[in-house]
């Protein structure tokens, strides 16, 4: 029992004095725990930032249409079968049946037109914008249209019965209601009636040709051409059913469509693809690489305060040899000493590693508390893409496992060379 006792009485004694040294460095420990604690922050952040840039980045281009592959006529610049080169390609209606009926990897298409100069009026309050005519009613997930609640898209028989029914955009419908509510109310397209059946759900779209989606209306394809009695197309909009066959697709399309326009299967002039498949690869891979990046920065960044730790350390154990030499004399055993300097650098790493990652998420609680004006997407782009960092707790996690691992290695040879340390000649150390 007394031998417990003078044993429980002697480590805690040690205690006393490993607290006392703590105290006696906290300057140097503050600023080493300051180090790591910048360290940690920039990794957390930087990847933080970097992935809510990437989705931000994805989410943007998901604004202009959900895996879709937009294809546009050009000319042909190949002789074939005694027609001359220099032809215009374009699409009609049936040319949609065709791909549709031809190709079974598609799993929706539909074809669009488009009219500028379209004046809409509501009352007293007049927009000239474009009109686009769509023969589809999954349009609405090709193209990100979908409705704000109380409204609808277009139907089916919508496009059969040729019905003057109208999807417009929100920028379109506050600049013709404003704060009213625009469905079922009538505007004068070009001084023809339609009914408003839906108003588009506020996105970010980063990908567009000839505007915003936001500016826009969308009405059947079959009512466009009986308004406008424009039977040729501006593009053709499909989707595949599989997004790796998506260039296998295109080989299929322009397979297909060189025998009904009759021009070279190998002129690649004829037909020109906005594939947003590999737009959205490529941007991955791109943002892959640059969160390495930021990761390799921060991991250094992170390594260099370690280096500290480790640095503070031997300069430790250099200035305490007479007071290891104290312990070592009233009985403290070398397994003690290096887990009192392990520990000192464990606590050193995690401290600051907490303290950083802390900060690190208020300050990224705080950014994405930033108020967003959701009506003025096209304006403040810069501002969706930049206040939506994304707090991982995957890297937070990791961070603090390396900082443990690095914690250990930094204090372990101290430890050692500490514990080596002679007692009697540790007493007389000056």
């Amino acid at each position: 029992m007394a031998e417990k006792l003078n044993e429980f009485m002697k480590n805690m004694l040690l205690i006393r004095l490993f607290v006392r040294e703590l105290k006696k460095e906290r300057r140097k420990i503050f600023l080493t725990i300051a180090g790591i604690a910048w360290g940690t922050l920039t990794i957390i952040l930087l990847l933080s930032f970097g992935q809510g840039l990437s989705t931000q980045m994805l989410r943007g281009q998901k604004g202009l249409g959900n895996n879709i592959v937009l294809m546009f006529g050009g000319q042909t610049s190949m002789e074939y079968k005694g027609l001359p080169q220099g032809r215009p390609i374009r699409f009609l209606d049936d040319d949609v049946t065709l791909l549709e009926n031809s190709i079974p990897e598609i799993d929706n298409i539909t074809a669009e037109y488009d009219q500028w100069g379209t004046v809409y009026k509501y009352n007293d309050k007049a927009v000239t914008e474009r009109i686009r005519g769509v023969s589809s009613m999954a349009y609405d997930d090709m193209r990100s249209h979908f409705p704000q609640k109380g409204g609808r898209f277009l139907n089916n028989n919508d496009m059969k019965e040729r019905r003057r029914v109208i999807f417009i955009g929100w920028e379109l419908k506050k600049q013709l209601f404003e704060s009213e509510d625009a469905v079922g109310k009538t505007i004068l397209m070009n001084d023809i009636p339609f009914t408003v059946v839906g108003v588009l759900q506020k996105k970010m779209q980063m990908g567009m040709y000839g505007g915003p989606d936001a500016n826009c209306a969308v009405i059947p394809a079959s009512t466009f051409r009986g308004i406008f009695s424009n039977y040729y197309l501006s593009r053709i909009i499909y989707q595949v059913n599989d997004i790796d066959k998506s260039k296998y697709v295109e080989q299929q399309v322009r397979r297909v469509l060189s025998r009904k326009k009759q021009y070279h299967p190998d002129d690649n002039n004829t037909l020109h693809f906005w594939d947003t498949i590999e737009n959205a690869k490529q941007t991955r891979i791109a943002f892959t690489g640059i969160t390495i990046f930021l990761g390799v920065i921060g991991a250094m960044t992170l390594i260099i305060a370690s280096v500290g730790v480790a640095n503070i350390m031997y300069v430790t154990v250099k200035k305490r040899t007479r007071e290891i030499g104290i312990k070592r004399a009233i009985g403290a055993k070398k397994s003690l000493i290096k887990t009192q300097f392990i520990t000192e650098a464990l606590l050193i790493d995690l401290v600051g590693g907490f303290i950083g990652a802390s900060i690190s998420w208020l300050i990224i609680k705080a950014v994405q508390s930033i108020p967003q004006e959701s009506a003025d997407f096209g304006k403040n782009m810069a501002l969706q893409i930049l206040t939506n960092p994304e707090f991982d707790w995957t890297v937070a996690i990791s961070t603090g496992i390396i900082l443990g691992l690095v914690g250990l290695l930094s204090g372990f040879f101290p430890a050692r060379k500490a514990a080596q340390v002679d007692p009697m000649v540790a007493l007389h150390y000056e």
